[in-house]
């Protein structure tokens, strides 16, 4: 029943809430709305529209523990609103029966723009990306035919998935499609950064000199307005690789220690920072940038001389930063759980 109810309220939120604006550039499939400023995105909905239903019937399984194993650990478990969905301050993610995973969660917005997913890219559609977590057994630790039972035994369920994809029983693909339209539709472009940008606000001088400061050291790799260029890097955190990363996937020695290039965006809401959330602060991941490069055959050569701000240029870069942070996105109610 508390599902019933809910479902009733947050439709009518999101209809309300996700409307085109004055401000963005609305596509031609319901909801997903971005500034003009903002290439179009790589997955476009082409074969999975998006609806008021569906995109409900998503985030409902989102903050679901169904997915999971013991009925306990669901998507949100390891990515939070509040932190951008990423972890919870957790360097490690933790699964079922309080196993720690190998890395840490990564946030999860503008997915839609994104060519691949995971640390490693191994992931490389979004429909499919819930497939990861859901069967590793560090994680969720189910399998997807179990799930699919699991949902076709619930008339809850089954109702809701008739009523968006209009078939008798529920499949992995509905339930792919479903957790997409929620997921990919998480969307943050309403920071103060964003609101320059819109001619709407401006840094302040410390800030400007932040964002220059941004520009000629950051932005070859953490190229705005997305704040990532999506690639693969070795960013210099070890000579030897305890987690190999994107070589895991291509079997390449030269990718041995790469890992993908996260978005800066709400940057101070998603730490602590890393594929293995080593620096619990930002002035870590700064400090690593002047002083603790490590050599290594694969690592980035746009990384070979350090990168030396005094006090108070790291200071203005901070600042610049946190314009980056997206306080409407980090709580607005149709994100949150039912």
């Amino acid at each position: 029943m508390k599902y019933l109810i809910s479902l009733f309220l947050i439709i009518n939120i999101v209809f309300v809430s996700c409307k085109k604006s004055e401000d963005n550039q609305s596509p031609e499939k319901w909801g997903l709305n971005y500034p003009d400023y903002v290439q179009k995105p790589v997955y476009d909905f082409k074969n999975n529209p998006l609806t008021e239903k569906g995109f409900q019937l998503g985030r409902l399984l989102f903050y679901d523990p169904i997915l999971s194993s013991n009925s306990k650990i669901s998507c949100a478990s390891c990515h939070s609103q509040p932190h951008a969905f990423a972890d919870h301050n957790m360097s490690l993610s933790i699964g079922v029966d309080n196993k720690k995973g190998e890395r840490n969660s990564p946030a999860i917005f503008n997915l839609a723009w994104q060519p691949s997913f995971m640390w490693d890219g191994g992931v490389n559609h979004i429909e499919v990306i819930p497939l990861a977590p859901i069967t590793n057994h560090l994680e969720m630790n189910e399998s997807i035919s179990n799930v699919i039972l699991k949902l076709n035994r619930s008339k809850f369920y089954k109702d809701l998935f008739h009523s968006v994809f209009n078939k008798p029983l529920i499949d992995d693909q509905q339930l792919f499609f479903a957790l997409t339209q929620f997921m990919g539709n998480i969307t943050s472009f309403n920071s103060k950064y964003d609101e320059v940008k819109k001619g709407k606000s401006s840094f302040t001088a410390d800030e400007k000199i932040g964002y220059q400061l941004f520009l000629n050291n950051c932005n070859g790799c953490h190229s705005e307005p997305l704040f990532s260029d999506f690639s693969f890097s070795n960013n210099g955190l070890d000579s030897v690789f305890k987690d190999k990363g994107r070589a895991l996937i291509t079997l390449f020695a030269a990718d041995e220690g790469k890992f993908k290039m996260p978005s800066l965006r709400n940057i101070m809401q998603t730490n602590p920072y890393m594929h293995d959330g080593r620096f619990k602060k930002i002035q870590d991941v700064i400090k690593h940038y002047q002083m603790g490069i490590k050599n290594s055959n694969s690592l980035d050569k746009r990384l070979t001389n350090p990168i030396n701000l005094n006090e108070t240029e790291k200071m203005q870069l901070i600042l610049f930063l946190k314009t980056l942070t997206d306080y409407t996105f980090l709580n607005n109610p149709i994100y949150s759980e039912p």
